[in-house]
């Protein structure tokens, strides 16, 4: 059953050469983003429409091909962040073999691990064939397809719409269609259906991602135009004509590119901006709050209101220097920042503030 949505760090990909017989360059190309809770069907309905569409169908799993443990490192900018970057400009990669009918070759600058897992993926769907054995091969073939349209599914939780905004630059870039299926299942049902997974994801990290995730929103949105809710319930949730209808219209109606149009561009860097900064000042009201609520067994009365102004002055810092996109250098490495980078780094800066400041107290 489908739901309508309210109407109204890296370089780069090198040039490559060695062009495809049988390949077309003109072959139309979608990106359609999976997004919704852990287990809430994205996988689901992405094999449904691998084996059930008119289109050529690449399924992008984030969870196969990032590891667990790049969840795990414990940097400023999460190492998580960074991998699904590496896997974008992957994306990217491939997305220019495409259009120009040659080899995919390993970038030069590669993350081995992600790479590794996203060529075993294309090989393991028929996309690509190696021209050498062994996990180090640098070349690999594309293989004979139908020049029939092809969409590539990301199947990721995208529960900020920045993560997704990023990929639909990517379309715009190349003139792709884009579009959205956002899989809505109950909460409890996500929790139940994450249990009995192989790899279940910490019930606290869906629990929070459940507060935070941003619904694709049409009206506030003119990228999001091309989006639906599918609904996970009942037998046969994943074969809806809704979604092929979906599909076919981002096709015949691909992102227009952006020619040089500078007020273009800073809208859109505005517009991001603006989310981002809506996202990481809410946080950050709520992580001072939480803050003052704990000191309060520790500290003075009289000296609540010094160390709330010092958190404020830390908050404002931050925030500006997210406005005027001054961030510290160790997040230059980023394409682009989210809330959650600045909420990580407030933590740090706020721990160390609020043990300062009560040994002083002491």
């Amino acid at each position: 059953m489908l739901a309508p949505l309210h109407t109204s760090c890296s370089r780069q990909p090198q040039a490559m050469v060695g062009p495809i017989s049988g390949l077309s360059n003109t072959r139309p190309l979608g990106l359609c983003v999976l997004c919704g809770l852990p287990a809430a069907g994205k996988s689901s309905l992405a094999r449904a429409l691998s084996h059930g569409t008119v289109w050529d169908c690449m399924h992008i799993s984030y969870d196969d091909i990032i590891l667990e443990e790049a969840f795990m490192s414990p940097v400023v900018i999460p190492c998580w962040k960074w991998h699904r970057q590496q896997l974008l400009t992957y994306i990217e990669h491939f997305l220019v073999v495409l259009k120009t009918g040659s080899s995919l070759c390993a970038p030069a600058e590669r993350e081995n691990t992600v790479w590794q897992s996203f060529v075993r993926t294309l090989e393991e769907q028929g996309f690509v064939s190696s021209d050498a054995p062994g996990p180090e091969a640098s070349h690999l073939q594309l293989k004979p397809r139908t020049c029939g349209p092809l969409y590539i599914l990301l199947d990721d939780n995208f529960y900020y719409q920045s993560m997704r905004y990023e990929v639909y630059q990517l379309a715009r870039k190349y003139s792709l269609g884009f579009c959205q299926l956002f899989v809505d299942c109950p909460l409890e049902s996500c929790l139940e259906r994450n249990r009995h997974r192989d790899r279940p994801v910490a019930e606290g990290t869906i629990l929070l991602m459940a507060k935070k995730i941003e619904i694709p929103n049409p009206e506030k949105n003119f990228w999001e135009k091309n989006s639906i809710v599918v609904r996970s319930e009942g037998p046969n949730w994943e074969n809806n004509p809704g979604v092929n209808d979906l599909l076919q219209l981002a096709l015949d109606d691909p992102v227009k590119e952006v020619q040089d149009n500078a007020d273009e561009k800073e809208a859109d860097r505005l517009m991001t901006a603006a989310s981002v900064l809506h996202q990481a000042d809410q946080a950050l009201r709520k992580i001072i709050s939480e803050t003052m609520r704990t000191a309060k067994a520790n500290a003075p009365a009289r000296e609540m209101k010094a160390l709330a102004q010092e958190l404020s002055k830390l908050k404002s810092q931050l925030l500006e220097d997210l406005r005027h996109g001054t961030m510290l250098d160790q997040m230059s490495r980023c394409r682009s920042l989210e809330a959650q980078d600045i909420v990580t780094l407030f933590q740090q800066k706020k721990d160390r503030m609020v043990q300062e400041y009560l040994a002083h107290q002491c």
